[in-house]
């Protein structure tokens, strides 16, 4: 074996191991809470720590729903999720194609005066926002977090450096024998984008399931708030309820993790189309 392939080979040996101890320093956490989350609250925080607990409290997990009205939450939480993605990933698409494939005046200022706003902090204009939704007699509704977050400027970022990928022959040829507009975007372009679709869904998925500030600040009504409230509802009222607030959390990343394992064979074409063209 030559030096420079044993030099090879100390490397990738090198790098793997660097790359699984990160993986393991970032899996501790998760694997702690759902450690503790099968445990009663005074062995939680014993020393030597106990990983692998020898009886199980899966009690937790029942009455968590019971301490709160996690049922609710979730279902709340639910409903803004999929409507903001669904919403998200239409008018993203919709608009990157235009911005990819259309020819009209003012296109690439347009498209960079819009993408200019991801730079803006959403802490900025939050206060402006919610006196509008307020004046529009929204508040305290999830139409309000559902309007608000229908739109994407990332999303159409991402969408339109994917599609600019995609040969515009395709579109051409599609118009030459008559197909619309609407009939190459829905034909076309969104079933060879299946990537960036993940990618986008995966995130605003993500984004909207986490979201903890929007739902402070628009909803009051007990009924209508989201599982993050919920469960920092809960440790307000049962601060020492160790072994619940886990039970709680594990419930809430258990959605995400279907999600993400479910279109993760999409997710690492889908956050590289940026590098491809742009």
């Amino acid at each position: 074996m030559s030096s420079k392939s044993t030099n090879r080979m100390i490397h990738n040996i090198i790098i793997y191991f660097l790359l699984i101890l990160l993986a393991i320093i970032m899996l501790v956490p998760f694997v702690w809470m759902i450690s503790s989350s099968l445990k009663m609250n005074k062995d939680i925080f014993v020393i030597p720590y106990e990983w692998i607990t020898k009886e199980p409290k899966w009690r937790n997990y029942i009455d968590i729903w019971t301490k709160i009205p996690l049922g609710r939450y979730a279902m709340n939480t639910v409903k803004l999720t999929v409507v903001v993605t669904f919403l998200q990933i239409l008018t993203s698409s919709f608009a990157a194609y235009a911005f990819a494939k259309l020819q009209f005046r003012g296109r690439n200022a347009l498209f960079l005066a819009y993408i200019a706003t991801i730079a803006v902090p959403w802490q900025v204009y939050m206060v402006p926002q919610f006196l509008f939704m307020r004046k529009l007699g929204l508040a305290d509704t999830h139409l309000a977090i559902i309007i608000l977050q229908a739109f994407s400027a990332f999303g159409v970022f991402l969408m339109r450096q994917f599609y600019e990928g995609i040969p515009d022959s395709l579109c051409e040829a599609a118009r030459i024998d008559g197909m619309s507009e609407y009939g190459i975007y829905a034909h076309i372009m969104l079933p060879l984008s299946k990537p960036a679709l993940s990618t986008l869904f995966i995130f605003t998925f993500v984004n909207t399931w986490n979201d903890f500030l929007g739902p402070l600040i628009y909803l009051t009504t007990d009924t209508k708030k989201t599982l993050q409230i919920g469960i920092k509802m809960f440790i307000s009222q049962y601060s020492a309820e160790y072994g619940l607030i886990m039970a709680a959390s594990v419930i809430s990343l258990i959605p995400v993790l279907i999600v993400f394992m479910s279109l993760q064979k999409y997710f690492v074409a889908g956050i590289t189309t940026g590098a491809v063209k742009g």
